[in-house]
């Protein structure tokens, strides 16, 4: 561990076919691919038009793109239509991110930064064009507040009230990791004590497919096939993905769960040293992972996994390829057990889930932290034969194709994870493993267990997932799973409360919901509608254990002995001594810790402790009283209304002392008292100690408490050791559909062709190539804007020559390949991917002779 290792501590996302984190490692692990192709029927209900020349109906969506959880986050139904549905489910991740590292950011008292990225909004021109184009200068600005993403961090920080830095990244295809690197500096230098980093793309119409264009990432096929010979492209898709991060010593330190552990980041750009603005490059790919493990202090033959930003096309695979053998060079890797070629394991989880643009980084990380933690290599899928491009053999490189143990070597197991967005921005983190788990304490006989939810159905459901997560996992330590219930999450009106023995308990409880042992109420109620009822208790179980753990219960026995003039094992060793000072003590640390009872019920022998409660008796002489000691007592007026049971006592009756010296007879019992406290409203919490452990009748009281509106204070329950949050099942949002129907579609070429297939059909084969080039002049007039043109946005009044080098012009590889699409959506069909000569200059009228010499009717 070093002071600059930042601790991956919470995760959420939604990636294609994995809605949570854990539903990802089952798809990863088993090796699964979550493309997604619709029929004919579904392409038109999903928006996208009919099939044209290269259409691909490959779809890498997410489930429930148009709901959302508005009133969790308090936003009217009006304003989640408008909101970029992107920024809705970043905002549901980052609270989910958030409870599964067990923090609450409302009661959190440190500085939560957030780094956040977004894809472009096409919700907002597809959508609500319409709305914009006739909505008055305060729709407008409302609309501009809802989509912008300028305002995804800092939305982040408003709805969840987060002090630290928000900021908005926005770096293409590298966005997500250069928000971990900025987190991470942000970490490091003192600007806050936890940071979201993460990033949001959702592509709508999600089910439109895609047309595939030779020279573009677009797929033939719909999968992506990295550093495969047959690999020809990727698919878009839709995901977000978020992490919690912390300074490692400090995660620790706070018994936090560390998924993986951040060693370095390095963030670089190629500069002008490529052959084009969308082109990768060799030299800044190898400097960006050579500085990453210098940062971290991590030799590459320590680092036994790359997580690849691996696009499946064949320019960008060699490229990425190429510059990591430069920056790992020929080396084994000793830490893996292995030496040589093919001795660190390279992957791409665009092969699972596509590419998801400005979140593809962060599914690379969430990926690899999985496969840290749970010591496992998974697949990188749809590789048979390297691509001949690519040279395995100058590098430690092989493909990963199978799910196996990852191997423990001489250290710990360390990853890298690349990201390399359009533009340059090149980013690399370097992972390790977390660090072994702390001993913990031996478990304690009894553990609360809280749930609350803002109505009863998500607090039917939070239930029902607790109770299964916990019977899947049996292992778990009890005191962690309520620690991060009682601490790390919201406590919201409707509540529900139990006190159980270990997990499996736990899982039982909750699945059956037996009254007597599980409580539901509202918060909403009074916190001071009930009353603390002590029955007369002939013996006590488990006060030892109490005292020697819990430090307020010690203390009250700890004065009661000495103002008795001997020592606490004597005092807990007399029945009678005990039969006050225990419930005493529990009722003492009840007040303490939250509950603040309206009125006190006693009889039998609890009739002291009642008397006490009240204020009505001094403790010294409570205690002379339990121990048979002849005392004449002084009796104060009650602070609170206190009963023998039967009834109220009058304030002449409460300061007689004969009322508390006289035999304990005649007085009342349970089913008198649950009567005369419900005349008055009040619900009963006993503190009955017949034949039950001391511990398990002070959680339930403040359990029932907790139910019913009391605020509890829960951590003084957790001593040093016990304070850890582990992963658990995190709110369950009822999310309902916000969403506005995007105008209709108007019909473009791509549905009807104009009449150019139809001239050039009905032409002379010499005619042929003119008809072309007069539709590729005022087409690619549009594209290009000519010296001369005009300055007003529309085209200028000179096309573009027939023979005019269009490189010449502006043009770059893109341009060529979109002037060949837009001729082969005109045409109603493909023309060969040879059309433009990339060794030659490249001209409209080279392209058309070619589409022209290769034309066939039909």
């Amino acid at each position: 561990m070093t002071d600059c290792d930042v601790a991956i501590v919470g995760m959420a996302c939604r990636f294609p076919g994995a809605p949570t984190v854990e539903a990802f490692w089952d798809l990863l692990r088993e090796g699964r691919e979550s493309v997604r192709f619709p029929t004919e029927d579904e392409l038109p209900a999903a928006g996208a038009g009919p099939a044209r020349p290269g259409f691909v109906r490959a779809v890498q969506g997410i489930e429930g793109v148009e709901l959302f959880d508005a009133a969790h986050f308090t936003i009217p139904d009006d304003e989640a239509e408008i909101l970029d549905p992107q920024h809705r489910h970043f905002l549901e991740c980052a609270l989910a991110a958030l409870e599964d590292a067990g923090y609450d950011p409302g009661t959190h008292p440190g500085e939560i930064g957030v780094f956040a990225g977004a894809g472009m909004n096409t919700y907002l021109p597809g959508n609500l064009a319409d709305r914009y184009a006739t909505g008055s200068s305060l729709g407008r600005y409302r609309l501009m507040l809802a989509n912008d993403k300028d305002y995804l961090a800092t939305r982040v920080c408003y709805k969840l009230d987060l002090r630290g830095p928000g900021i908005t990244v926005g770096t293409a295809c590298s966005t997500s990791l250069v928000a971990v690197h900025l987190a991470c500096l942000s970490l490091l230098a003192g600007e806050c004590g936890m940071a979201l980093a993460g990033a949001v793309h959702l592509r709508m119409p999600q089910d439109e497919g895609h047309v595939h264009q030779k020279g573009m990432i677009f797929s033939p096929d719909g999968h992506c096939r990295a550093f495969d010979a047959d690999a020809r492209g990727t698919v878009l898709g839709s995901g977000v993905g978020v992490v919690l991060l912390k300074r490692l010593d400090e995660a620790v330190a706070d018994g936090d769960t560390v998924h993986a552990v951040i060693k370095g980041t390095a963030v670089t750009n190629d500069g002008a040293a490529k052959t084009g603005f969308t082109a990768p490059g060799v030299e800044r790919q190898a400097a960006t992972v050579r500085e990453a493990q210098r940062v971290a202090g991590c030799p590459p033959e320590t680092i036994g996994y790359v997580e690849a930003h691996g696009t499946g096309t064949p320019l960008g695979d060699p490229i990425e390829v190429a510059a990591l053998n430069r920056a790992f060079g020929p080396v084994g890797n000793p830490a893996s057990g292995a030496t040589g070629a093919g001795c660190t394991v390279l992957g791409s989880v665009k092969t699972n889930i596509g590419h998801l643009d400005v979140a593809a980084g962060m599914a690379g990380l969430i990926k690899t932290a999985l496969m840290l933690r749970h010591c496992t290599l998974v697949p990188s899928l749809h590789f048979r034969t390297p691509h001949p491009d690519i040279d395995f053999a100058a590098g430690p490189f092989r493909v990963g194709t199978e799910t196996v143990p990852w191997p423990d070597g001489d250290g710990p197991r360390r990853a890298g994870v690349s990201s390399f967005g359009v533009g340059g921005t090149n980013a690399h983190v370097v992972l390790e493993e977390p660090p072994a788990p702390v001993t913990t304490p031996a478990p304690r006989a009894a553990e609360p267990l809280l749930l609350s939810a803002r109505t009863p159905e998500a607090l039917a459901r939070a239930t029902g997932n607790l109770a299964r997560h916990l019977r899947r996992r049996p292992g778990l330590a009890l005191d962690a799973v309520t620690y991060t219930l009682a601490a790390g999450r919201h406590h919201h009106v409707h509540r529900r409360a139990a006190v159980c023995t270990d997990t499996g308990d736990a899982a039982l409880s909750l699945a059956i919901l037996d009254p007597e042992r599980v409580w539901t109420g509202r918060s909403d109620q009074s916190p001071d509608g009930f009353a603390l009822v002590l029955p007369g208790t002939p013996a006590t179980h488990g006060a030892a254990e109490l005292y020697a753990g819990l430090d307020d219960f010690r203390h009250v026995v700890d004065s009661c002995a000495a103002t008795l003039g001997t020592d606490p094992d004597a005092v807990l060793a007399d029945d009678a001594l005990a039969a006050f000072v225990v419930p005493y003590a529990l009722a003492r640390i009840c007040r303490a810790w939250g509950v603040r009872p309206a009125a006190v019920v006693g009889w039998g022998t609890g009739r002291t402790v009642a008397g006490c409660l009240a204020g009505v008796l001094a403790a010294d002489d409570a205690l002379a009283l339990s121990a048979g000691r002849p005392v004449l007592p002084s009796c104060a007026a009650p602070d609170i209304p206190v009963s023998h049971g039967a009834r109220w006592l009058r304030p002449d009756e409460a300061t007689d002392p004969e009322t508390w010296t006289r035999p304990a007879t005649g007085e009342g019992d349970r089913p008198t008292t649950d009567t005369l406290l419900k005349e008055d409203g009040l619900a009963p919490l006993t503190l009955d100690l017949t034949g039950r452990d001391a511990a398990h009748v002070l959680l339930e009281t403040l359990a029932r408490a907790w139910t019913q509106g009391a605020d509890i204070r829960w951590e003084r329950w957790y001593g040093h050791g016990r304070r850890r949050r582990v992963p658990l099942p995190t709110y369950p949002y009822e999310r309902r559909r916000h969403w506005a129907e995007p105008p209709s579609r108007r019909t473009g070429p791509t549905g009807h062709p104009d009449d150019l297939r139809r001239r050039v059909e009905e032409a002379d084969p010499a005619e042929r190539s003119a008809i072309l080039q007069d539709f590729l002049r005022r087409q690619t007039g549009r594209l290009l804007e000519p010296e001369d043109g005009r300055q007003d946005g529309r085209p200028g009044d000179r096309l573009p020559g027939v023979d005019d080098n269009l490189f010449h012009l502006g043009a770059d590889s893109l341009v060529l390949i979109d002037i060949v699409a837009t001729l082969g959506t005109a045409l109603g069909r493909s023309p060969s991917s040879s059309s433009f000569s990339f060794d030659d200059p490249p001209t409209l009228r080279g392209l058309a002779d070619r589409v022209a010499a290769s034309w066939r009717k039909g």
